[in-house]
């Protein structure tokens, strides 16, 4: 299996070439210093395949990217996260919260400025990969750009009240339901290329293999359509979805997992306890297997509480979706027809599923089935709390908290503010939110 390190090795000299053309600044303009050789650059498959594959490098090998920026924060706003250096200033502000975190926040700027620059390479590769004689590989590259694009997108609508409408100068901003309706459109002009046209075994055998495209756009679709609340589609997409296939992003020794080299050092931040944050109805069962999974102690002469899961090595995969959301969708959209039995039945595969089961992860709560008469109240509260424990430290919590109805006390902002380069260079930033 190729690693991302191997593939971009192929392409490096036209990624260099294109990193030179497509420079980001902190407008959205992303503007380059010689069109025309930008133009020749994208007119081939090579140098649109350098550009998407890029977006993957943006979005999760660095602390600058999505990936890293999204779980922290996230994760000090909803009490996932313990702050262990308050000389981290911008880890610092997430962590005490409210008007402490402000536009000069770097983690949120590096947050904001990735995603734009995902969204503004991935419109680049879409609309010039249609131009491309062989429709299979221009398939293939619209296809997984446009996972990379929904995800920027759907990243911004989780933490900004409104999204910018583009990455043009001056872009106007949309709400961020309109965001997620948004991404479910670049999603479904993806399956309506890869329908016409399916993709190609030359545009796979020249990406990394680990990212399932077609599985990831049918489980992005579930995840937003279930965010902007179109509970029908979150169900069908989740049926369509193959619990079987893996989809993540791979890390080597040469390009590690972020989230590993910022919690070996110790220095940063850390699970907040063995209970993941979680307290009163929505605190794990002792039993819970998926405890273990994502902590454990270490270090002397006193052990102190680690993360483990998906930050325990240099080659930690980070999955793009857990089969476990996946069924917890299905779960929560039947909870809220509501068809209580069949939403039960759902929450239980969670529920019940043993590490030795879970094929691609090792992830399980291995817990006896839960049984009797539950309230609609009930069995959505069950829901959030195993939401919050299957997929802790993925980002996704503070939208389950609003989404559930979480006391505001609970966390520690509601939306962020608009980082200061994007007021200052964009009129139409709007103002930010009081919490």
């Amino acid at each position: 299996m190729k690693s991302l390190r191997n593939i971009t090795s192929t392409y490096i000299a036209g990624i260099a070439f294109l990193t030179m053309l497509l420079v980001t600044s902190c407008k959205k303009e992303y503007l380059d210093p010689s069109r025309a050789k930008t133009d020749v650059a994208l007119g081939s498959s090579q140098g649109l395949t350098a550009v998407a594959i890029g977006l993957q490098r943006v979005y999760s090998l660095n602390r600058t990217g999505v990936m890293f920026n999204s779980v922290a924060a996230n994760g000090f706003i909803t009490n996932e996260l313990l702050l262990l250096n308050a000389g981290n200033v911008p880890e610092l502000q997430l962590s005490t919260g409210g008007v402490a975190v402000d536009g000069t926040n770097t983690i949120l700027l590096n947050l904001w400025t990735s995603a734009n620059k995902i969204v503004y390479d991935s419109d680049l590769v879409i609309a010039n990969a249609a131009k491309l004689g062989d429709k299979g590989y221009a398939s293939g590259l619209i296809a997984y750009s446009s996972i990379f694009k929904a995800l920027a997108i759907g990243n911004m609508a989780q933490y900004w009240e409104k999204v910018p409408d583009g990455t043009g100068t001056n872009a106007p901003f949309i709400t961020r339901n309109a965001a997620f309706t948004k991404a479910l459109a670049v999603l479904d002009n993806a399956l309506t290329t890869i329908t016409a046209n399916p993709i190609s075994t030359a545009f796979l055998s020249n990406i990394p293999s680990d990212v399932n495209i077609i599985n990831t756009i049918h489980a992005l679709k579930a995840r937003y359509a279930l965010f902007s609340g179109n509970y029908p589609l979150a169900l069908t997409e989740a049926n369509a979805v193959d619990l079987t296939k893996a989809s993540f992003l791979k890390f080597d020794a040469t390009s590690p997992n972020v989230l590993f080299t910022v919690i070996s050092s110790n220095n940063v931040f850390q699970p907040l306890n063995a209970s993941l944050g979680l307290n009163g109805i929505y605190a794990p069962d002792a039993a819970d297997k998926r405890i273990p999974f994502y902590t454990f102690m270490q270090g002397s002469p006193a052990a102190t509480l680690r993360m483990k899961g998906f930050a325990a090595l240099t080659t930690s995969p980070f999955p793009i979706y857990l089969p476990g959301e996946i069924i917890l969708i299905k779960a929560e959209v039947l909870a809220r027809q509501p068809d209580l039995p069949n939403a039960l039945t759902e929450l239980n595969k969670v529920v019940t599923k043993t590490p030795a089961s879970d094929l691609i992860y090792g992830l399980g709560a291995d817990l006896p089935a839960l049984t009797g008469s539950y309230t609609q109240q009930q069995l959505l509260d069950l829901i959030y709390k195993h939401r919050c424990i299957e997929l802790y430290a993925s980002g996704l919590k503070v939208e389950d908290m609003r989404r559930f109805n979480q006391p505001l006390a609970d966390r520690k902002r509601n939306f962020f503010p608009y980082p200061f380069p994007e007021r200052d260079n964009n009129t139409n930033t709007p103002a930010d939110p009081a919490f």
